[in-house]
């Protein structure tokens, strides 16, 4: 009799969790992922990430497809972290874009400042697709598209704080 009813304990227990188990299983990277450009079009939001569907993305002409190469650089001003640079790359328009994004701690107490972003490349020492602004308080920047994706290149970007001589500046991670 003892045995009987733990019997029918575990036959009701295998059921339910025949019920709770989905037939397949899913995991990360495996099936198909929204192209990039379907995945941006969700969110027009700027990010620290990056998301080339941004407002300001747009303007700067960043084709929808650019993901992110390399590993980003940040930009410090005694010894804390005031902004981060990346580099982007589109396929489908063959341009690199410089990305600086400025980390909410410093321009929450900050006057305006002082901003450029662009893509460097190692093969002519140039920073191409340059774009700059003076006094102020915007988060995200993009660079104009440079045709540079044969080049050796990094994300560039200097931020200039208000009453500081001098800018501070990082790069991306150089991608070949």
């Amino acid at each position: 009799m003892r045995s009987m009813r733990y019997t029918k304990g575990a036959v009701v227990a295998a059921a339910c969790a025949a019920l709770l188990v989905p037939a397949g299983a899913a995991y990360a990277g495996s099936g198909e992922t929204a192209a990039p450009s379907d995945r941006a079009a969700k969110s027009a939001a700027p990010s620290p990430e990056g998301n080339p569907s941004s407002k300001l993305a747009q303007e700067a002409g960043v084709c929808d497809d650019a993901t992110e190469i390399g590993e980003r650089g940040l930009i410090t001003k005694d010894g804390k972290t005031i902004a981060s640079v990346k580099q982007f790359y589109s396929k489908e328009c063959q341009e690199n874009y410089g990305y600086l994004w400025v980390w909410e701690d410093f321009r929450d107490g900050a006057e305006p400042y002082d901003v450029s972003v662009g893509v460097y490349s190692d093969e002519d020492d140039t920073v191409h697709g340059k774009r700059s602004w003076k006094a102020t308080d915007r988060q995200e920047f993009w660079s104009s598209g440079s045709d540079t994706v044969a080049d050796c290149t990094s994300g560039f970007g200097e931020l200039r704080p208000a009453g500081d001589p001098q800018t501070h500046q990082a790069s991306s991670e150089t991608r070949c």
